[in-house]
């Protein structure tokens, strides 16, 4: 890396610069603290333990590496969390994959692989090396394009750097039968409905809901979907355009900013060509935010309850085929509230299959309480136990989390492994 690296900021050195500059976005939010109905929603996985809001491309090894989600070491010759983990945070990844194949890539634990992580999101995850031509190395980005009819190579420039964003801004799910490698779920396309179907007809589930008995799906930052279908999209408005826009450094030299950011920070490059006053779309994003926000916990407090109410109607000695009609409500009420709420930015790229994707979910999430109420009536049960879950403490405490036991196994971790025997990068924002 370290020849690389010394190319690419002779020739590059503005682009490098600003990519170094993605370190200043440092600030995350606890999303579970914000949102502690969330913990309720993903209880029975790892999103329950630990979620925080996106910080810039320096971050992404150090993040992955510390969060609860990814757990600790496990013994050897045991199965733990999937290598898979490692794939957007890393160029080493595809370096791995052409090393070990891909199965084996992924059949591999997270942690054993640790110390061949050695650079965070890098040149090479979007450009052939040395070079400022566009690439897409990871395999399931290939993939899922052939699925859709979009070959990477068949592209124009500005498709292209849209495909290189969304290699990894994109959903995606682990493929049991195949290692749990990653496989963006586009065989229909790419649509919610799309995907959902795949799911459905394939019977796949990510885990069973310990509240609910509801088999689960998760969505993870689908943007590159939402935005495909934007008016953004259809103006040839892309991740770069507003993302990455061109800057001209103190010799007059135009290039592009690396500072992967907030287009409304740099309007004047990025959004003036369409919109003509900052003051208006900022005000206008803001009510599209907010608009979204107010349904999204709609539809949280619904989920919330149907989850209880379920497993009422279980306790009660309710049955699969009673149950099955309000159960599949749960389920895809869920996976489109999660397919929304997943999707960073989404009040700004697709606000209007944002709402539409809400709107579907308290209608589904609603026929699913309907049914629930009836089952219960016939169970002759009277009164559900809604637990109190106004805090994240509240929350972890419902589905038996024990938060302080997992960062204390996670510091010794942390001590024992990743400071004595993995690169630095994984401490990036860290250091004691």
């Amino acid at each position: 890396m370290a020849n690389v690296d010394e190319t690419n900021q002779t020739k590059f050195p503005n682009q490098y610069q600003t990519w170094l500059a993605t370190s200043e976005q440092a600030d995350k939010e606890d999303m579970l603290a914000a949102y502690p109905a969330n913990i309720i929603l993903w209880a029975g996985s790892s999103f329950a333990k630990e979620y925080n809001s996106p910080r810039g491309h320096q971050f992404a090894v150090a993040d992955v590496t510390h969060i609860l989600r990814t757990g600790v070491s496990v013994e050897e010759g045991k199965k733990g969390l999937s290598a898979s983990c490692w794939t957007c945070k890393t160029p080493d990844a595809p370096r791995l994959m052409n090393e070990m194949g891909i199965e084996g890539f992924s059949g591999a634990n997270f942690t054993d692989l640790g110390t061949e992580i050695k650079s965070v999101v890098y040149c090479s995850d979007c450009h052939e090396d040395g070079s400022a031509k566009l690439a897409l190395p990871r395999p399931h980005a290939q993939d899922a394009m052939a699925k859709i009819k979009l070959p990477f190579d068949k592209q124009n420039t500005s498709m292209q750097g849209a495909q290189v964003c969304g290699q990894c801004h994109v959903t995606y799910y682990f493929q049991p039968e195949r290692s749990d490698k990653v496989n963006i779920p586009w065989i229909f396309g790419s649509t919610a409905d799309d995907i959902e179907k795949y799911y459905d007809t394939r019977r796949f589930y990510e885990w069973i809901h310990p509240i609910s008995k509801t088999p689960m799906l998760k969505a993870r930052h689908p943007e590159f979907e939402h935005w495909s279908r934007s008016k953004h999209a259809e103006a040839g408005v892309t991740c770069i355009t507003c993302h990455m826009p061109p800057a001209t450094d103190d010799k007059g030299n135009e290039f592009t900013d690396h500072k992967v950011g907030n287009a409304l920070e740099h309007f004047d490059n990025t959004c003036k060509a369409c919109h003509s006053s900052q003051q208006a779309i900022s005000k206008t994003l803001a009510k599209k935010k907010q608009q979204i926000n107010t349904k999204a916990r709609q539809v949280e407090d619904l989920l919330v309850k149907a989850h209880f109410e379920a497993k009422a109607a279980w306790d009660a000695g309710a049955t699969w085929p009673l149950m099955n009609d309000a159960i599949m409500g749960i389920r895809h009420g869920q996976w489109r509230w999660d397919f929304a709420m997943a999707s960073h930015g989404l009040y700004a790229h697709n606000p209007e299959e944002g709402n539409a994707l809400l709107d579907k979910a308290i209608e589904q999430v609603t026929l699913s309480r309907t049914l629930l109420a009836m089952i219960l009536k016939q169970l002759d049960v009277e009164k559900v136990d809604y637990p109190d879950i106004s805090t994240k403490e509240k929350a972890h405490a419902v589905i038996g989390f024990d938060k302080d036991a997992a960062e204390a196994a996670k510091v010794m971790f942390i001590k024992d492994e990743v400071d004595k025997h993995w690169h630095p990068v994984a401490r990036q924002g860290y250091e004691n």
